[in-house]
C-alpha cells in the first residue's frame, strides 16, 4: 500500500485523518511505549526484512523516526519562538537512501528516537491555545499553524504504527 508523497495534500489530509479528533499530545506520548511493546519480542533478523520491493523494514521505519524526530522538533521550536518563519522540507526518500537507514542498527535508532521524542515532549506539552495559532511557511505545503504541525506528527506516529502492524503481520 502506498501514499501520496509528504508534499502533497493528499498526504497532509490521509495523516490528519488518522489521528482523527484524538489528542495529539497524548498520541506523541504513547509511541516509545507502542514501539516497545510490539518491537521488544520480535527476532532482530525480522527487523531488517522488507515489507515488500520497494518497501521499508522496521529497521528503515526506526531511522525514519529517528530523523524525522529532529526535524519535527526543530520546526515546532521555529514556530514557538519566530514570526511566520520558514519551515523547510525534505525528501525522505533520498534521507532513507543518502543515511543508509536499512544498515541502521534497530536499537540505536529507537533509542534515537525515543531520547528525542522524551526531549521534544517537554516542548509539546508547553504549547499553550494561543500558541496553537502561530504560523510558520512550509517551503511545499505553505502556511502551518502548530496545532496543524503537532497534528501532523502525532498523525505521522499512527500511520508508521500502522505501517510496523502491517510488516509484523506479513513477516510473523
Amino acid at each position: 500500500m502506498s501514499h501520496p508523497p509528504p508534499s502533497t495534500p493528499g498526504y497532509v489530509d490521509e495523516t490528519l485523518a488518522l489521528l482523527g479528533d484524538r489528542d495529539p499530545v497524548a498520541v506523541l506520548e504513547e509511541m516509545p511505549d507502542w514501539l516497545t511493546a510490539h518491537l521488544d519480542d520480535l527476532e532482530e533478523s525480522v527487523l531488517s526484512v522488507a515489507e515488500g520491493p520497494g518497501k521499508w523494514s522496521i529497521t528503515q521505519v526506526l531511522a525514519h523516526l529517528a530523523d524525522t524526530e529532529l526535524a519535527f522538533g526543530w520546526r515546532i521550536r521555529l514556530l514557538l519562538t519566530a514570526d511566520r518563519p520558514p519551515l523547510t522540507g525534505f525528501d525522505e526518500g533520498k534521507w532513507v537512501t543518502r543515511f543508509d537507514y536499512a544498515a541502521a542498527d534497530p536499537a540505536e535508532a529507537f533509542h534515537a528516537f525515543a531520547m528525542q521524542r522524551s526531549w521534544n515532549m517537554r516542548v509539546y506539552r508547553s504549547i499553550t491555545p494561543a500558541d496553537l495559532t502561530r504560523v510558520g511557511v512550509h517551503s511545499e505545503r505553505g502556511e502551518e499553524s502548530v496545532e496543524r504541525v503537532l497534528r501532523m506528527i502525532a498523525g505521522h506516529d499512527l500511520r508508521h504504527r500502522r505501517q510496523i502492524t502491517r510488516i509484523i503481520t506479513a513477516l510473523t
